[in-house]
């Protein structure tokens, strides 16, 4: 059942990127055709997609996509549009770091290809975007099997915003070792906040497990210290946005206070993220840029006035949760400890080591986007 969300595709007939759209749900289960890097923009902007790994997947499909329309420019011309696209694409979220690690990583294989014709480099992103898809369906499923250890049997498990299927190509981040726990035959119980002002909880986390079949209780956000310190939480495990190179972690906003309320009560707070979500550009939680939000989605959430129309209002999508209360990073590497900074180093270390080389689409990929297939043919 999860791994047939799809929240980000591509289309059946090619030529467009087929999105679910988020902002329909519970309520119904739309899908978009999204045909250009507007259309694109617009989608991540409004949450139509939305979870930092989702997001990434999007924005790179997005830029294959423009490339593919613009194979028919002179190579100069070319080079424009998609620096124009990587341009546009690029400040859709701010906040969450896999936007730009996927955008860098399409323009890595441009820059190496440029030699090239416009047709071939066109061909290099579409294959480059689909493998990252790919890559993050086996990603969210490594970062389930690591993070068992850290759900046993029986376990009541507090989590926050959606970080689920819907913000990944797989089983997602935080819900992943729910998900392999569950499979696995474990009994687990969620909490899911409401995650106000846009109800992600409520709306998503509470929809996609309910429909796995996963036992899931929906919490009133006012209530998570209560909850906590009633003893009905055993763990908090949540996502990331972006984690900064000492460990400090930006997500939905709500998270710090969760983790405080954790380390208050004696709780393991939990991150579960891909190591694309790292930020080692970024040294600390200081240097993370925090997405602010129309004031109207929260004095008019949902078309409904709940506020006076000219109230102001604070409203930032993420904060900041500092790495001393974080208990353990759940990555597709391992589980990461204290002292971050060297954790994080050393895995990605061994990651770089593992991924050197790669196959997508029957090519043995190398770093500069370079390879030969199966057959011996240079791509």
């Amino acid at each position: 059942m999860i791994g047939a969300l799809e929240p980000v595709r591509w289309s059946d007939p090619p030529g467009a990127i087929d999105v679910l759209d988020q902002t329909r749900l519970p309520g119904s289960e739309a899908r978009l055709r999204l045909e250009s890097v507007e259309q694109v923009v617009e989608a991540i902007r409004s949450l139509r997609v939305r979870g930092a790994p989702a997001i990434g997947i999007a924005a790179a499909m997005g830029l294959a996509l423009e490339a593919a329309k613009r194979t028919s420019l002179e190579p100069p011309a070319f080079e424009r549009a998609l620096a124009d696209a990587y341009a546009a694409l690029v400040v859709a979220r701010p906040t969450a770091v896999n936007l730009r690690w996927a955008l860098d990583r399409l323009m890595r294989v441009a820059r190496a290809q440029s030699s090239r014709p416009p047709g071939v480099i066109a061909c290099k992103l579409w294959g480059e975007a689909t493998g990252i898809l790919e890559e993050d369906r086996a990603m969210s499923r490594r970062i389930g099997e690591h993070g068992l250890e850290l759900v046993p049997d029986g376990a009541r498990v507090l989590t926050h915003c959606n970080a689920g299927a819907l913000a990944t190509g797989g089983l997602g981040t935080a819900l992943a070792p729910i998900y392999v726990a569950a499979g696995s035959g474990r009994r687990v119980e969620v909490y899911a906040t409401e995650t106000r002002p846009l109800l992600q909880g409520s709306r998503l986390t509470t929809w996609e497990l309910a429909r796995a079949g996963v036992p899931v209780t929906l919490l009133v956000d006012s209530a998570a210290a209560w909850l906590l310190r009633s003893g009905g939480v055993d763990l908090v495990l949540v996502g990331a946005d972006r984690i900064a190179a000492n460990g400090d972690v930006a997500n939905k906003v709500g998270t710090y206070g969760l983790a405080l309320l954790a380390r208050a009560h004696g709780i393991p707070f939990y991150v579960a993220a891909p190591t694309s979500t790292v930020d080692l550009a970024t040294l600390d939680g200081a240097g993370i840029e925090i997405e602010e939000r129309d004031a109207d989605e929260v004095r008019r959430g949902f078309g409904r006035a709940t506020a006076p129309p000219d109230v102001p209002v604070y409203a930032p999508a993420f904060d900041v949760t500092p790495a001393h209360l974080v208990s353990a990073l759940i990555t597709d590497v391992g589980v990461l400890r204290a002292p971050y900074a060297e954790a994080i180093g050393a895995a990605l270390e061994r990651k770089g080591e593992r991924e050197s080389e790669r196959i997508v689409g029957g090519t043995r990929l190398r770093a500069d986007g370079t390879g030969t297939s199966e057959d011996g043919m240079m791509r």
